[in-house]
């Protein structure tokens, strides 16, 4: 292999997230002057988009390269393939930031990455200049545009990443297919949002093709689809990327309501105000009291919540229960997965890294 696996961390073995990091401001730097041939006023777009992709943990890419490299058990690759493979990886880094832009417009977030959100980005922009029509409009329009840009630019990267033709074929499938499962898991949140909550099930299929298909599965697919890898090897991907996606949602979940702002750069309790029906919600809400109960739908998707609110909801997540209950799925769908990444149809190096990864997915604070 071109690179090594050597790491502190799984997610920069191979040089993953400074390579990764290296290709997406290249493409950046390459998409802001064809924008910038359509106008200065385009600028800003470029700029809000740096600044939202100078960070994020890289998992995404991750999953997809150790995916490939995976499927490749006793094959030695050319640095060039390799680099191409990498290339492939980062393009579902424009993915999710397409998924992230949108993603705030419809839970009408405040702030990602402790910055503020896209459309507040813009919105701010259009308050400062004092044009006309409304701020909030503006930017929520601008921020669908640049999230469309993203998809757009996810696609450019895939297909140019210089992987053989016949391979990209083959990962174009799976990744079509991961679109359309990401889509419809953001309407059947949306949908679970509207409906007021509902049972764990529901909010755990939403945890399914949301987040766990997307972050960890496809990805893995992926890249073993540009390896040509075998079906044995869809079959163990699966086996340990659905339930460890699984988990990777859920501990987010739990960050969202318990999380230390200054690691998850979002505001204490954010997921609370913003009402995220949640299988940690879900739980709560099965198991309340009357009283308690009462509490969580006198105060949960208030968008004033103050810190005593926060409290009290968080209060009663842990004294229902729910707050256990989800630590104990994330802790079986682990155990699941670690017992996945053993699979010897798995190329050993590969398999490390995806018990790192693992293990880095549910143990985070961020």
């Amino acid at each position: 292999m071109a690179a090594g696996v050597s790491s502190s961390h799984p997610l920069d073995a191979a040089g993953l997230r400074e390579r990764v990091q290296a290709i997406v401001d290249q493409v950046l730097e390459q998409e802001s002057s064809v924008l910038a041939r359509a106008g200065a006023d385009l600028v800003p777009l470029a700029g809000a988009l740096r600044a939202l992709m100078s960070g994020g943990k890289r998992l995404r890419p991750a999953f997809c390269y150790w995916g490939w490299r995976g499927a490749l058990a006793g094959t030695e690759v050319t640095s060039e393939l390799d680099d191409a493979a990498m290339r492939a990886a980062a393009s579902l880094e424009f993915l999710q930031a397409c998924a992230l832009i949108h993603d705030d417009v419809m839970d009408g977030s405040d702030t990602r990455r402790g910055l503020p959100a896209a459309h507040h980005h813009f919105a701010t922009l259009h308050r400062g200049s004092a044009w006309l029509g409304s701020p909030e409009n503006f930017g929520i329009g601008a921020a669908i545009l640049l999230g469309d840009l993203c998809l757009s630019w996810a696609d450019q990267v895939l297909m140019s990443s210089g992987m053989p033709v016949a391979d990209l074929m083959r990962g174009k499938a799976v990744y079509d297919e991961m679109r359309t499962e990401l889509m419809a898991g953001q309407y059947l949140d949306l949908l679970e949002q509207a409906r007021g909550g509902g049972s764990v099930e529901r909010a755990l299929q939403v945890v399914r093709y949301k987040s766990a298909k997307y972050t960890i599965e496809r990805p893995l697919h992926l890249g073993a689809a540009l390896a040509g890898a075998p079906p044995q090897v869809m079959e163990a991907y699966t086996a340990y990327g659905l339930p460890l996606g699984e988990a990777f949602q859920l501990r987010d979940d739990v960050l969202g309501v318990f999380g230390d702002p200054s690691q998850t750069g979002k505001p204490a309790g954010d997921d609370l105000r913003e009402g995220k029906r949640t299988v940690l919600i879900a739980m709560a809400t099965d198991a309340a009291s009357p009283s308690q109960a009462a509490v969580l739908r006198a105060h949960l998707g208030d968008p004033a919540l103050d810190a005593d609110g926060v409290a009290a909801l968080r209060a009663i997540i842990e004294e229902t229960g729910a707050l256990a209950a989800t630590e104990r799925l994330i802790d079986e769908r682990l155990s699941q997965a670690l017992q996945a990444a053993a699979s010897p149809v798995i190329a050993p190096e590969a398999s490390q890294i995806l018990l790192g990864l693992a293990y880095a997915a549910t143990r985070r604070t961020v």
